[in-house]
């Protein structure tokens, strides 16, 4: 059984202005996502309540390999390109599983 590869990450959006257009740019590649990476298992955007300007990724891959692949992907570095003049912060953190249910 594979133990997945995941990570959090958070953005600080640089006003309101720019977080509707953080979400549109995320939703536009999540079409990408869904249909070109079977390896990426969740990726998902969550708002923070009071918190307007930031947004927090979840992201759960099959494996390390199909985190790799999924940073090589154009839709990603089309979007990593893009967010750059929306985000004022961004702050990784990779995770290792322990225990849960999958």
């Amino acid at each position: 059984m594979t133990t997945g590869f995941g990570l959090v990450v958070r953005f600080t959006l640089r006003d309101a202005d720019a977080a509707g257009a953080f979400d549109e740019l995320v939703s536009r590649t999540l079409e990408d996502i869904r249909r070109d990476e079977q390896g990426t298992v969740v990726y998902v955007n969550h708002r923070v309540p009071g918190e307007p300007n930031v947004r927090v990724f979840y992201e759960l891959y099959k494996d390390r390999a199909a985190f790799d692949a999924h940073e090589q992907q154009p839709h990603i570095k089309k979007f990593l390109e893009a967010r750059e003049g929306l985000v004022s912060r961004t702050d990784v953190t990779f995770l290792e599983r322990v225990d849960g249910k999958v």
